[in-house]
């Protein structure tokens, strides 16, 4: 059965809007990899959700909003958003906005995820 790699995005971002661990990882491939100017290229869902972990801890309130999902392909879809947070242990406003790409393996799961700010 064919995925939908733009309902697939959806869904992902709306796990990471209300972040659990398990409820993300479930989403990665165990060898994905996750490449962002903020983390450098992560490899593995291990690392992936360590990294995101952490995020989440300083910035909990993150709030994600796409602003256009397009299909790339049969496998993948690519997003424009933006989205705002409050670190922890600062108390400033975060606030950016970028571009990713994410790529499904034909289980639905995540495989690559290359972001880019903008």
């Amino acid at each position: 059965m064919p995925i939908d790699p733009v309902a697939l995005v959806r869904r992902y971002h709306a796990a990471l809007n209300r972040y659990t661990a398990a409820e993300v990882a479930a989403m990665f491939a165990a060898d994905a990899i996750y490449q962002s100017p903020g983390v450098g290229a992560l490899r593995g869902r291990e690392a992936i959700i360590a990294a995101f972990t952490a995020y989440f801890a300083e910035h909990p309130d993150q709030h994600a909003l796409d602003e256009k999902i397009t299909r790339e392909g049969d496998m993948a879809a690519a997003s424009q958003w933006r989205l705002t947070a409050t670190s922890r242990s600062t108390g400033e406003p975060y606030h950016r906005q970028g571009a990713e790409t994410v790529s499904f393996n034909g289980d639905g799961l995540i495989v690559r995820v290359d972001v880019e700010d903008q």
